[in-house]
Order: C-alpha cells, then sequence, then structure tokens
C-alpha cells in the first residue's frame, strides 16, 4: 500500500495537477483559433503576466487574505484577470484587428503573435528580474494536508496542497462555466456560429467584432487563472510561458484544434502522459522482487524519462498525435 500511496502523490495528484493546468490554458489557445483562425503563441506569456500582476497585488496589499481564510494572492486573482483580459484586448486592437483589416494570411498573425511573445517577455523580465519569487507572503504558507488511509493500511499519506485543492474546484467550475456559456447563452451560441462561418455570421448580423472581444476576455481571464494556480503550487519564475506553451499547443492538438472540450481532454493526456513518463515504475514493483528476473529486480530507476526531460514529453505527444490523428481526438476546428 505505500507504493501505491506514492503512486497516487506522484501520479494521480501530480497527473491531475498539470492536466488542469494544461487544460484552462489550452481552453483559451483553442478559443483564439476556432475564433480568429491563428495559433497564438504569446498565450503562454498572457499566464506569466496574469500571474505578475498577482505578485504586484500581493505585494501592495500582504496579508489581506487571512481576513476571509483564503491566500492573499487568491483573493488577488479576480483583479490579475481583469488586467490580463484588458491585456488581452488590447494586444489585438493594436497588433492583431490591423492585421485583420488588411485581410493577412494566419501565417502573418502567427509570426505577429511570435513577435508578442518576445515583447511580454521582455517586459515581464524587466520588472520582476530572472530570478523565482515565491507568492507566498507576510508569513502565509502554502497549506499541506495529510490523507491518512483508513484502518493503517499504509503509512505513507495522501498528500495535497491548498492550490491545487483550490485548482480542482476552479477547474471545475471553468469547465461547467464555459460549457453553460457555449449552449445557454445567447452570445456563447454567436461564439459558436462564428466559429463555424464567421462570412455567415456576419451576414446574420453578429457583432464580429464584439464576438473577438469577448474571447479575449475569457482567454486572457483562465490564462491569469491557470499561471496564477501553478505559481502556486510551484513557483513564480519570469520563464514561466517557456515550460508552459510547449504543453498547452499540444493539449490543444491532441484534443483537436478549436474544440474547447477536446482542448479539457488533451490537457489532461498531457499532464498524465508526462507524470507517467518521469515516474520511477521500480517503486510499484518493490513487493514482487522476489519473483522477478534479477536484472529487472535490481533496476534503482525504471523511468522512461529523466525529469529533467520531461518537456520532451509534450513533443513526442504532439509530432504521434500528428502523424497518427491530425484533427486531433475530437475532430477540431470549430466550437
Amino acid at each position: 500500500m505505500n507504493e501505491l500511496v506514492f503512486f497516487i502523490n506522484n501520479v494521480i495528484v501530480a497527473g491531475s495537477v498539470s492536466g488542469s493546468i494544461y487544460a484552462i490554458g489550452a481552453i483559451g489557445v483553442t478559443l483564439i483559433f476556432s475564433i480568429m483562425r491563428f495559433a497564438h503563441f504569446a498565450h503562454a506569456d498572457m499566464m506569466t503576466f496574469g500571474t505578475f500582476m498577482v505578485l504586484l497585488l500581493t505585494l501592495a496589499f500582504p496579508g489581506v487574505g487571512a481576513v476571509v481564510g483564503l491566500p492573499t494572492p487568491i483573493i488577488m486573482l479576480p483583479l490579475a484577470i481583469v488586467l490580463t483580459a484588458l491585456l488581452a484586448v488590447g494586444i489585438d486592437k493594436t497588433f492583431y484587428k490591423p492585421l485583420r483589416a488588411h485581410g493577412v494570411k494566419p501565417i502573418v498573425m502567427v509570426i505577429a503573435s511570435l513577435g508578442v511573445t518576445l515583447m511580454l517577455q521582455g517586459l515581464i523580465r524587466l520588472f520582476s528580474g530572472t530570478g523565482a519569487q515565491n507568492l507566498y507572503l507576510a508569513g502565509e504558507r502554502k497549506e499541506i494536508y495529510r490523507l491518512e488511509m483508513p484502518f493503517e493500511l499504509a503509512s505513507r499519506p495522501v498528500i495535497v496542497t491548498e492550490p491545487q485543492i483550490i485548482l480542482f474546484v476552479l477547474t471545475i467550475v471553468c469547465v461547467v462555466g464555459l460549457h453553460l456559456f457555449l449552449n445557454r447563452t445567447r452570445l456563447g451560441k454567436a461564439m459558436r456560429a462564428m466559429s463555424d462561418n464567421p462570412d455567415l455570421a456576419r451576414a446574420s448580423g453578429i457583432n464580429t467584432n464584439h464576438i473577438v472581444a469577448v474571447t479575449w476576455v475569457i482567454a486572457g481571464g483562465l490564462a491569469a487563472i491557470a499561471g496564477t494556480l501553478l505559481a502556486l503550487d510551484v513557483t513564480f519564475k519570469p520563464d514561466l510561458s517557456f515550460f508552459l506553451l510547449l504543453p498547452i499547443f499540444a493539449a490543444a492538438i491532441v484534443g483537436g484544434v478549436g474544440h474547447p472540450y477536446g482542448a479539457i481532454a488533451g490537457g489532461f493526456v498531457v499532464g498524465f502522459a508526462e507524470t507517467l513518463a518521469v515516474f520511477n515504475w521500480a517503486v510499484l514493483l518493490r513487493p514482487f522482487r522476489d519473483s522477478l528476473p534479477e536484472w529487472l529486480a535490481q533496476a534503482g530507476n525504471l523511468a522512461f524519462v529523466g525529469t529533467e526531460y520531461k518537456i520532451v514529453v509534450p513533443f513526442f505527444i504532439l509530432v504521434a498525435i500528428l502523424v497518427w490523428r491530425p484533427t486531433g481526438i475530437f475532430k477540431g476546428k470549430v466550437i
């Protein structure tokens, strides 16, 4: 049972955390693609920006969370969501809207998003520095919950942290809220119509400029949530986008580009693939060591890849999906 608990902590919990982060990030990527038909490479930097806004607000108002019993970064998250959404809309109006007005090809938009990526990275590094920073300030600390196994089946507890619990709750809220928004509201149905056929949606009287702005607001808000909750669980780094860009794009493509529900599924596929790839399977084989071949029983590490190479796992998943099923698990390109 100790080995099983170790598996739960390092695969089930860790995979759920990574999957939730990637799913929320991939939803933003896939919404932007479905409405504007280009891959927005600066999305991971918007996640970093949202996290940096939370850090600045926490530095400005330390200890506020103690009043309501939540970490201060969580209290500051709604304001950071608004600021990140404003940034997303501002980027669109400044850089992308003029390009759309000139009818440029999608590849030009992609190249423009790379330029926005470099700009955001430079600005974040300029003001935040290059070192890692903890979001817990003014004596606050990360709460760790140890769930003991019943009847003393194992001496190891299942470990879950407070940011992870908040992440799981917010992921459910975001997924359910997005589903209701797209299927029950008039604006959500207009987004689906524009995703399916922009010209027909425009001819039907749908204000496409308004739909574009709403898409950026949603994508920016989700980016702030994902980046902040990841930084709460680990730490804030100005190069956070470097480690997020490939996984969230892999998640969007695995699920089906342009399909938000596919992005959710793809996020968890990529998240669990990463944790399973770096997990040391020799731990699970310890109880059966006497019945295993000597070479296998003596193996100290049976992980598929080392932890330092975890970033390559989404790349191989991405290549495999593009070769095996280019449209992803769900057929993409429409909401």
